[in-house]
């Protein structure tokens, strides 16, 4: 009597990875749980989330972050047990492409505002000097540094999980896209169109790493710290790589270079300027205070960069739903499978 060996068995690097993802995310949850119940740890006195005016607003997006890093948790099993395997595609890459574009520029600003520091050029200890009134200092360290662990643990599951269910869809070169694609013409345009709409918020965001004030809020310009340079720098840089991304897959550019090059950058790029482009403007329209809300130059950039992401999203669903359908279309060879006695 024999048995087929499982190939997609949960192995000890993944079960580390799944713990390092779901415990990174116990502080963060923790927080906000002591926040929602009414508690003021690591909100220093005086800061304008004890006004009583502020509860409202704190209830709702409180709760609304606790649901979002609860997703982490329910992806890091999903992508780590038999089941997972059986969701449908989209309902995985979604989510997945929302805690990539979220998690990245946390990922990438939050060392790079240390660093910046560290040499003596920076104008405030991290990211709390920009809302050092709000939250104390160590608030900080603790969740930007839970979700840095979330994102390398959750990106790596993520990493294997696709490698094994979608790797075929992905792997080769840019020379072995098909040069007949049915959905070329509209790569294109979505591509040329994605990438005109990305320079106003390319252009914006560097204005204001540069140090210009133009188009900024009086309170947000008052704010402003070496933090605050850093972040929009590399809001410049998520924008760049998304039109890099999606025009080279478009127009078939770079014919040696790896066909995941370009998709990964697509991928992060777009997740994050659409992701942190609706967060801002969301936070922004439910301000309580006029003073301190978004301009409206602040709110055109958040939206066009939300749907820059958004337009190169559609991009490669159909990109990835023609190459699956090439796939499937493929001779399958014969598969031998690996047998053991019991």
């Amino acid at each position: 009597m024999v048995y087929m060996t499982q190939p997609h068995a949960t192995t000890a690097p993944r079960r580390a990875l799944r713990a390092v993802a779901i415990l990174a995310c116990l502080p963060y949850i923790g927080l906000k749980v002591a926040w929602i119940a009414g508690s003021y740890l690591g909100i220093p006195e005086g800061s304008d989330l004890r006004a009583p005016g502020e509860r409202p607003v704190m209830l709702a997006f409180n709760g609304l972050s606790v649901l979002m890093d609860a997703a982490v948790v329910v992806l890091a099993l999903l992508l780590t047990r038999p089941w997972g395997r059986r969701v449908p595609a989209w309902l995985l890459a979604l989510p997945v492409w929302c805690a990539c574009g979220l998690l990245a520029p946390i990922m990438t600003g939050f060392p790079a505002q240390l660093i910046v520091t560290a040499l003596g050029h920076g104008t405030g200890a991290g990211p709390a000097a920009d809302d050092s009134r709000f939250l104390a200092d160590w608030v900080f360290g603790l969740v930007y540094g839970g979700f840095i662990l979330q994102g390398l643990a959750l990106g790596a599951l993520f990493v294997l999980y696709a490698r094994e269910r979608w790797g075929h869809l992905w792997r080769g070169r840019i020379a072995d896209l098909p040069a007949d694609s049915p959905t070329r013409g509209a790569q294109r345009l979505t591509a040329v169109v994605a990438t005109v709409l990305a320079v106003l918020p390319a252009a914006t965001h560097a204005l204001w790493a540069a140090g210009s004030t133009a188009g900024l809020s009086a309170a947000r310009a008052a704010e402003r710290t070496s933090d605050f340079y850093v972040l929009e720098a590399m809001y410049v840089v998520f924008a760049l790589a998304t039109a890099a991304g999606a025009l080279t897959l478009a127009f078939r550019s770079g014919h040696r270079l790896r066909l995941g090059v370009p998709l990964g950058l697509a991928w992060i790029g777009s997740g994050a300027l659409a992701c942190w482009g609706g967060w801002l403007m969301l936070t922004g329209l439910t301000s309580g205070d006029g003073a301190k809300a978004p301009s409206a130059v602040m709110n055109m950039t958040y939206a066009v960069q939300m749907i820059v992401g958004l337009l190169v999203l559609t991009a490669g669903a159909y990109f990835f739903g023609e190459r699956g359908a090439q796939a499937s279309e493929a001779p399958v060879p014969p598969r031998t499978l690996e047998l053991r006695p019991l």
